[in-house]
């Protein structure tokens, strides 16, 4: 009965947000096969512009995990009032950041995408992305928020049919405004950013009304007179904790910048190629993340309730599943490579290019599968600033070894995953003994 209970609640937490990202994922799947299609520059364009972008929202929802596991040990100490004036904090004061960065990609996005090396056939295209896209922003913290409030009430399937509303409609609107069709004007990438941001609108609506509609269900749910009357210690402390998850977070997707710096250094389709590998990572990634989300909450709980025996399983469990993951990516791309890059783009010559890099990428889902459970597991007993060591050291050598690889061995493309490969297996490995070291 411990076991299957645990096993039980898990699993009622990660699948619905497994089946949301996926179905999110898979949008953003079809969204790129209709720019790759079209373009390999418009891949670069969406690669380079993505990645910065979501640096920042990363950052944004990251800060939220502090309060994610001080409502989950809240929880499970059995102290429901104190968990719900987490949550009210954060909802009330998680706005601020996620504004400015909306005014910040609105006028500074061309400084940033040339500091990045974008060629000016590249820039243009970027920054007409990033403009339609920005104000998906302005929803961004009441999202990241109401996100933990999901997941700490165990009760995140209403994520389900948010994740089919705005995915569908974004195909929808993908397919409408890119190649336009139906009398509606031909935009291209513009149309791409558009169509995911009025998706996204819709997509916020749905859970405004399930978070009304379906109040009983979030018992870690602070209420609207909460929210007002609540005061800004409990964020402060919050944010405290969550800063080293969102520094890490930070530090990760700067090393990708530098490594799509890199790219940018050896051909104007280099960047296009790494965004369309990894956009098939990405699909087996929210996978495993959502079993991670997992691992957060009922870690968290378990450091609460001083039940070690419980965090070890739920973590070991996490693990396995995970695993099982990764290898069903590795034999997938490893027997179907080019019919899976095929998808994206009709240039021969890229696809043959890339068949050992789509492989390389799934190996490397053995590492981060590991990385994500383990590191969840140490932040859901407390210690948010190990992971953000671990990432520091990571960040440094993965930049460090793809520019020696690139510039100095030759190896090119090439060059930079063998650098993926190094960063997260030997960051796993330190991973694992920290976790192995802790006791209640």
């Amino acid at each position: 009965m411990f076991k299957s209970e645990y096993k039980n609640k898990l699993v009622k937490i990660f699948v619905p947000i497994m089946l949301s990202n996926l179905i999110s994922q898979i949008q953003m799947f079809i969204d790129r096969i209709f720019l790759g299609r079209m373009d390999i520059l418009y891949m670069s364009a969406v690669g380079n512009a993505t990645a910065p972008v979501w640096t920042t929202m990363s950052f944004i929802f990251s800060l939220s995990m502090g309060a994610s596991i001080l409502i989950s040990q809240s929880v499970g100490e059995k102290d429901i009032e104190k968990s719900k004036d987490y949550a009210a904090s954060l909802i009330k004061f998680h706005n601020v950041l996620p504004l400015l960065m909306f005014l910040f990609w609105v006028f500074c996005a061309p400084m940033v995408f040339r500091l990045m090396g974008v060629s000016e056939n590249v820039l243009g295209l970027c920054v007409t992305y990033t403009r339609l896209y920005s104000p998906v922003f302005l929803i961004l913290g009441l999202f990241a928020s109401y996100s933990v409030v999901f997941q700490t009430s165990n009760y995140t399937k209403p994520l389900v049919t948010y994740g089919i509303i705005r995915s569908v409609l974004n195909i929808i609107l993908d397919y409408l405004l890119i190649f336009g069709k139906f009398g509606f004007p031909r935009m291209e990438i513009a149309g791409a950013a558009l169509g995911t941001t009025i998706a996204e609108y819709a997509g916020a609506l749905y859970l405004l009304y399930i978070i009304i509609a379906k109040k009983d269900k979030f018992f870690t749910s602070p209420g609207l007179k909460r929210i007002l009357h609540s005061k800004f210690t409990p964020y402060v402390k919050s944010i405290k904790l969550g800063f080293p998850t969102a520094c890490e977070d930070l530090l990760w997707n700067a090393g990708n910048l530098c490594i799509i710096r890199i790219l940018n250094t050896i051909d104007e389709k280099a960047a296009g190629i790494y965004s369309m590998v990894f956009t098939v990572e990405i699909i087996f990634v929210v996978v495993i993340g959502a079993i991670g989300n997992g691992t957060l909450t009922l870690t968290g709980e378990a450091t609460g309730a001083k039940d070690h025996k419980l965090y070890r399983n739920v973590v070991k469990t996490s693990i396995l599943w995970a695993f099982m993951v990764a290898a069903f990516a590795l034999i997938f791309v490893s027997i179907f490579p080019r019919i899976t890059l095929s998808l994206f783009t009709t240039d021969k010559e890229v696809i043959e290019s890339s068949v050992i890099f789509i492989i390389l990428v799934a190996a490397n889902l053995f590492g981060k599968s590991s990385n994500i459970i383990f590191g969840n597991g140490i932040r859901g007993y407390g210690d948010t600033k190990w992971m953000l060591i671990t990432q520091t050291l990571g960040t440094f050598s993965v930049v460090g070894l793809a520019a020696l690889c690139v510039f100095v061995f030759k190896l090119g493309m090439l060059g930079v995953f063998i650098a993926v490969l190094f960063d997260e297996a030997s960051r796993a490995f330190i991973n694992f003994a920290r976790f192995s070291r802790i006791k209640f």
